[in-house]
């Protein structure tokens, strides 16, 4: 009985559809982008259940203001009909296939309170103030945070460890826009050193925008105190976190292997103890990035430095639903985004991650 011809050398067995598929949909990255996906759509499918239970409709509003300019009812009516694109008569369900439309094609429709500007070109305007402010804030805390909280947990029972855990016990516990404007009030109205009338705004006036030092050194000389009171409560959190991990890592028993091997201290710091204590730490940037945007609108008017926070109360105000809704979208999916990023890099420094997660 003769054996079966082998395949040629080099001709890999043909991959059925249903493997590929298969392999896709148990890949790691593909069921967070799917995820990802999926947590936008709810936020905007609720944003926009939220604005139809609004009081009044876009064109009442529009109208209202007309008429309070000076025009008569039925025209400021038939004026807001033409500009604002809202037709109340169209059913909830088709006015959602419009909104999901809109969403892809990022065409969230008009402001209302400026006609000609589209909603996502309005909230991009501001956006990058505050991711300029937070991110900034991000790093700063992360920088000192994690300094002083692995500092810490080698010194356990010092009076260093004391002294930190208290300060980033305080930090957390305080609310960052009552720091900020002890600071402030400090700084400016009791010491006079302060310039806050100085800093408030983006730029100074006459400074136009670019890339180029005198731009960037003025946009963040403004920034300083956003970026102060963002990093206030990340930086205790950061602190904390960082040292309870790196304590329970010096617990471990390769630690202690390293040492018995003779490994110089900085070496088993930075390749044993650092980069393990960090794994549980990461996740944490995605959700303080959550929690300080989300904070952005008391700190941006406490400082009255004009970013989304500020705009989004300015719309809620001017009762610019269409701004609301894509200022809260638009935020959503930022951070969702950033949580996305900081899940992959997480696999890439430890890969336990995604076996884990192929195994549930």
């Amino acid at each position: 009985m003769t054996a079966p011809a082998a395949p040629p050398p080099g001709d890999a067995p043909p991959r059925t559809a249903a493997r590929v598929v298969r392999r896709v949909w148990t890949s790691y990255v593909f069921r967070r982008i799917l995820q990802s996906v999926f947590v936008i759509w709810l936020v905007a499918t609720i944003t926009f259940m939220l604005m139809q239970l609004m009081p009044g409709d876009p064109i009442e509003i529009m109208a209202g203001r007309l008429n309070s300019s000076g025009m008569s009812h039925d025209q400021a009516m038939a004026t807001a009909a033409n500009i604002v694109a809202y037709d109340p008569n169209a059913s909830a369900w088709s006015q959602y296939l419009e909104f999901l439309k809109g969403l892809v094609t990022l065409d969230l429709g008009n402001s209302l309170t400026s006609p000609s500007t589209s909603v996502f070109e309005h909230v991009m305007e501001y956006l990058p103030w505050t991711l300029f402010a937070v991110g900034a804030g991000i790093v700063l805390a992360a920088v000192i945070g994690l300094s002083v909280g692995m500092a810490t947990a080698y010194r356990r029972g010092s009076v260093l460890d004391h002294t930190m855990t208290s300060v980033g016990s305080f930090l957390t516990g305080v609310p960052n826009y009552i720091l900020i404007a002890a600071v402030v009030v400090l700084g400016y109205t009791v010491l006079g050193i302060l310039p806050f009338l100085d800093m408030r705004g983006r730029v100074t006036a006459g400074i136009e925008p670019g890339l180029d030092p005198v731009f960037f050194g003025d946009a963040l000389f403004h920034a300083i105190l956003p970026i102060i009171a963002f990093a206030f409560t990340s930086t205790g959190a950061f602190m904390l976190n960082m040292k309870a991990a790196t304590t329970e890592v010096l617990t471990e028993d390769y630690v202690t292997v390293a040492r018995a091997r003779g490994l110089k201290p900085g070496r088993i710091s930075r390749n044993y103890v650092g980069r393990n204590a960090l794994l549980p730490v990461v996740p944490q940037i995605a959700l303080q990035l959550g929690m300080l945007v989300g904070g952005s609108i008391v700190i941006e008017q406490i400082l009255n430095y004009p970013g989304v926070g500020q705009m989004l109360m300015q719309a809620i105000g001017n009762r610019d639903y269409p701004v609301v809704q894509a200022a809260v979208i638009i935020l959503a999916t930022s951070v969702v985004i950033t949580s996305l990023i900081v899940d992959l890099l997480l696999v890439k420094i430890d890969p336990r991650i995604k076996s884990e997660s192929q195994e549930a």
